[in-house]
């Protein structure tokens, strides 16, 4: 029988102050990392697991997870514990901490504002801090210029043994700013759209718009609010609609 069970995931605690070490590393001495073929960890990947109350879904495969959202990193305050997957954290390594995707697992960050990127290895669960996506280790952010301001609009997108490999630290172009939104609903029936639009408006929701897209040959309206210029508005417009209901809003791209 699955049983839900708590994790003593690092990433758990991200909510609190953490710190850089004290003596700090710059982009490109973080070692370099090579996906590989590994079995899944014996910890860590129970069916479904709780923590503060929310269930979580670990995916049974994690070829073709590709989902944009907001990094945060954890350093010194974790460094040499145990992650969830039963191995040490070390924050100089290129690693992080994801809600539901099988440990360990390999993927592609790229930072959306600056276009840096970095392949870390996923051995550990969290960040359970909403609104965030990944947790990455003090690394893996330094090889993300993101220390300074401690977030980031990010790319996270599993990678193979076989992928084509960036080099640590790479660029691709950064996304040009306007183009992120909060996605609040995509309807097949416009007149949803129009509804869901008006509500957010009469209750004083600024900048929404419903996009036409189509999809499998199908057209599909996409209710979004923005664009957002910065984590903090980002986290903002997700409050303020889940307080009117709208509880699975997320970061979307043009």
């Amino acid at each position: 029988m699955a049983i839900a069970v708590l994790l003593p995931a690092l990433s758990a605690c991200a909510g609190r102050k953490d710190s850089a070490p004290s003596t700090p590393v710059a982009p490109g001495q973080i070692r370099v990392v090579i996906p590989k073929a590994e079995p899944r960890s014996a910890s860590g990947n129970p069916p479904f697991y709780e923590v503060r109350g929310k269930r979580y879904h670990v995916l049974d495969d994690a070829s073709g997870y590709r989902e944009r959202g907001v990094a945060s990193w954890y350093g010194k305050k974790f460094h040499g514990r145990q992650t969830a997957n039963g191995e040490r954290y070390d924050m100089y390594a290129a690693s992080a901490a994801h809600k539901t995707l099988p440990l360990p697992a390999y993927a592609r960050v790229t930072n959306l504002e600056n276009g840096r990127s970095v392949i870390v290895r996923i051995n550990d669960r969290g960040p359970f801090v909403a609104n965030r996506l990944i947790d990455l280790s003090y690394g893996a952010a330094v090889e993300l210029d993101m220390i300074r301001n401690g977030t980031s609009f990010v790319e996270v997108e599993v990678v193979g043994p076989r992928s084509q490999r960036r080099k640590q630290g790479g660029r691709r172009p950064a996304m040009v700013p306007g183009t992120l939104y909060v996605q609040v609903g995509a309807f097949a029936d416009r007149g949803n759209a129009t509804r869901l639009r008006s509500m957010l408006i009469d209750a004083d929701v600024k900048n929404v718009v419903i996009r036409k897209d189509r999809v499998n040959g199908r057209r599909i309206y996409r209710v979004r609010i923005g664009p957002v210029a910065s984590v903090e508005e980002f986290d903002a417009t997700v409050e303020r609609v889940g307080e009117l209901g709208v509880s699975d809003a997320y970061l979307a791209t043009e």
